[in-house]
C-alpha cells in the first residue's frame, strides 16, 4: 500500500479517535465508566495517530522523486554530463 495513503488512513483514525474523547460522547459510551481517564488516552493516542499520519502524507517516495539511473556522458576522460535512462 502507498506510504500516502497509509497515512491518510491513520490520520483519518487518529480525528476520530480525538472526536470520540469529547465529554459529550465519552458519557454516552458505557465503557467510559469503568475506567476514569479513557477520555485522555483516546485524546493523546489520538494526536500521535494525525501526527504519524501527516508525517507519512508529507513524506517523498522514491518513485516521484527518481527519474531513472544516471548515465555519465564522456568527453575523452572526462565527465561532461548526466543522462538519465529509464
Amino acid at each position: 500500500m502507498n506510504s500516502k495513503i497509509f497515512g491518510y488512513i491513520i490520520s483519518a483514525i487518529g480525528l476520530l479517535a480525538i472526536a470520540i474523547s469529547t465529554p459529550k460522547i465519552m458519557s454516552s459510551i458505557p465503557l467510559s465508566s469503568t475506567i476514569p481517564s479513557l477520555s485522555k488516552y483516546l485524546l493523546i493516542g489520538g494526536v500521535i495517530l494525525v501526527g504519524v499520519g501527516i508525517v507519512l502524507v508529507m513524506s517523498k517516495t522514491s518513485n516521484k522523486t527518481k527519474l531513472g539511473k544516471e548515465i555519465p556522458i564522456y568527453k575523452g576522460k572526462e565527465i561532461v554530463g548526466y543522462r538519465v535512462v529509464k
